[in-house]
């Protein structure tokens, strides 16, 4: 065991040592080693007993010069194998003396606070309880008259009366190098190009094993289809590779949800709870949401999902006590966790992140075509922001295109150089009923208008979302040919021709090649 997973505290009684203790646990699944507790052990005393607690324990280092806290310590660190191991507490030098010749450089943290509020947070703690010492006589104990000289000695000093509990846990995390590195953790991003239906969830789904935390944003107005055997799969609100891998999920703080659709997916996907995260500031869906958008956003072919209503409610009610969000909600309680903590976690073991973004560039509420856009900034950076995370801790940045794209029908907004999907099966030469079977949106059940390829706003989106890699899909909608493609080489001139035009046009090379909708659908040319 690394000696800088070791962590002992000192301190005055009621200085928060325990509470330190209680959050490492909790936050980095520390083991305690509690002194009080060998001790009650070791004399049959009453963990409640103080005043024979510290007589026992005077004697123990009487007898050991100190030494028997080091003993329970690597009693316990063989079974504890890759844990941060936390010593609450130790009382005089000798005995961090002993630990600190074993193990090497520990991490010492000694806590304090003015003695008023001491007493105060004793007597608030033990109020109403019989048969508890007085703070004076707990403080007569010659040992812990002499405990605030371990401050001397102790790698850093908090004064827990100017702090937080919360920050106490940072401060002793950093000192111990919990957060990690991020030397090999990193975060991926898939976003869109176009105007959504570009194939995202396939490519999530292929990349999915890769990562060990896939993640969420948007809402259920989007949804990601992924081919399965014996079925396919669409999901509305559970990361793409829900069903692909065992990789953790988390739902980002931007998304808005639809509570009982998501308990649906949960069901239909078998997620465990303890694999799912849902971060408290999800926003709820409710009836009226989907109403009100029923009623008036006819006029841009909305997905009535109720999406920008809730949306628009989320900033406008603030304050409002019916507002609802994802912790508010008793179903989802079980999965309720802050994303940046998640995140966090993950990152510092090193771990592999994947975003999946929803929609297109083409549709983002800033840089879309106004008023025919979403409720929401569907770029690179606006998925960064929906999740919480750097930019400066992104790897690469996968922009997904397809051969064609599309809009829904109706007056959804403007799709330059419409075509018809009659030219499309001429084309192609994939039969026409096909075309408009695979070509109904996934959440609306509606036809989609499509249009030749819009180099324009490719390059917008490319500017946009700075990718590292683009992937291009529904390449056998170039040539039927293509699904036999199983390498690059193996591609029609036509489409080859098409990567390298859009390889000079977005200065990012076109690594996944989508050519069909089946299990080897997807060429793969990552040099990553």
């Amino acid at each position: 065991m690394s000696s800088k997973r070791i962590v002992v505290l000192s301190g005055p009684i009621s200085s928060g040592k325990s509470t330190l203790a209680r959050s490492l646990e909790t936050k980095f699944g520390a083991y305690i080693v509690k002194t009080s507790e060998i001790i009650s052990k070791e004399g049959s005393i009453s963990v409640d007993d103080r005043l024979t607690l510290q007589a026992k324990g005077d004697e123990l280092d009487d007898q050991t010069a100190g030494r028997w806290v080091l003993d329970a310590l690597d009693r316990v660190k063989r079974l504890t194998e890759g844990k941060i191991l936390v010593v609450d507490s130790v009382r005089n030098s000798d005995q961090i003396e002993h630990i600190r010749r074993a193990y090497g450089s520990i991490t010492h943290l000694h806590l304090t606070a003015p003695e008023c509020v001491l007493r105060q947070r004793y007597n608030g703690r033990y109020s109403g309880k019989r048969n508890v010492p007085s703070y004076d006589k707990v403080k007569e104990n010659l040992t812990e008259q002499d405990i605030e000289s371990l401050g001397e000695v102790a790698d850093i000093v908090i004064d827990t009366n100017r702090c937080k509990a919360n920050d106490v846990c940072v401060r002793a995390a950093c000192r111990m190098s919990l957060y990690g590195k991020n030397e090999n953790g990193y975060v991926d991003v898939i976003v869109g190009a176009q105007y959504g239906s570009e194939g995202k969830g396939q490519i999530a789904a292929f990349l999915a094993r890769e990562y060990d935390l896939l993640v969420r944003v948007g809402g259920p107005n989007a949804g990601h289809s992924v081919y399965g055997e014996p079925t396919s799969y669409v999901h509305h609100h559970l990361p793409s590779g829900t069903r692909k891998c065992d990789a953790a999920l988390l739902l980002a703080p931007g998304m808005v949800i639809n509570v009982d659709n998501l308990l649906k997916e949960i069901s239909e996907c078998k997620v465990e709870c303890n694999r799912l995260y849902i971060d408290p500031h999800v926003m709820i869906i409710n009836d009226e949401d989907i109403a009100a958008e029923e009623k008036g956003l006819k006029q841009i072919s909305s997905t009535f999902q109720g999406v920008g209503e809730a949306t628009a409610r989320k900033i406008r009610h603030r304050g409002d006590k019916t507002l609802r969000l994802a912790k508010d909600m008793s179903d989802l309680k079980p999965y309720i966790r802050p994303a940046t903590e998640v995140l966090t976690q993950i990152l510092a073991k090193n771990g592999r992140v994947l975003i999946e973004g929803t929609q297109g560039t083409g549709l983002s509420l800033h840089h879309g075509i106004y008023p025919y856009v979403t409720s929401r900034d569907t770029t690179a950076g606006g998925c960064l922001s929906e999740v919480g995370v750097s930019p400066l801790q992104v790897r690469r940045i996968v922009m997904v295109c397809r051969t064609y794209p599309i809009r829904v029908e109706g007056p959804s907004g403007p799709l330059l150089q419409e075509i018809s999907w009659n030219e499309i099966s001429k084309r192609s030469g994939i039969q026409l009923e096909e075309l408009l079977e695979n070509e109904l949106t996934s959440t609306t059940n509606r036809q989609r208008r499509v249009g030749e390829f819009d180099w324009e706003l490719l390059k917008k989106a490319a500017v946009i979302n700075g990718p590292t890699d683009i992937a291009l899909t529904f390449a056998d909608y170039i040539l039927k040919e293509n699904r036999l493609a199983m390498r690059f080489d193996q591609l029609t001139k036509e489409t080859i021709d098409l990567i390298e035009e859009i390889e000079h046009v977005t200065k990012a090379k076109v690594s996944l090649i989508g050519t069909g909708f089946n299990s080897r659908s997807i060429i793969d040319r990552r040099e990553w």
